[in-house]
């Protein structure tokens, strides 16, 4: 598994308020995403940064959906370009299901 961590400087005036709103109002979006397993959204406790924090079944799904339309648009939104953070991702512990996935339980499951 992969993950993509993007973080923005929040832009001036940008309440937490209006960044949950203009979370919901995109969320969708993300629904159905070819190989993405999970999306957060979030910022940070000062309220001085956004994140998105995506998790992929593969690296090649990620750049397959990382356009740069896509770029465009969340630079557009945001009033600032991200940075970038890749990660590898050989486990996920699901807590309250009780699992533990793993690349080696992904790959069996295919």
């Amino acid at each position: 598994m992969h993950c993509v961590l993007w973080t923005y400087k929040t832009p001036a005036g940008l309440t937490k308020k209006k960044a949950d709103a203009l979370f919901l109002n995109v969320a969708d979006k993300y629904v159905g995403v070819p190989g993405l397993v999970r999306k957060y959204f979030g910022y940070s406790e000062d309220g001085t940064a956004i994140v998105g924090v995506y998790l992929w079944q593969s690296k090649a799904a990620a750049d397959a959906f990382y356009s740069p339309e896509w770029f465009a648009g969340v630079t557009s939104r945001w009033g600032a370009a991200p940075d970038r953070a890749d990660w590898q991702i050989p486990q996920v512990v699901e807590s309250v299901s009780g699992e533990v996935i793993t690349e080696m339980t992904r790959v069996a499951a295919e």
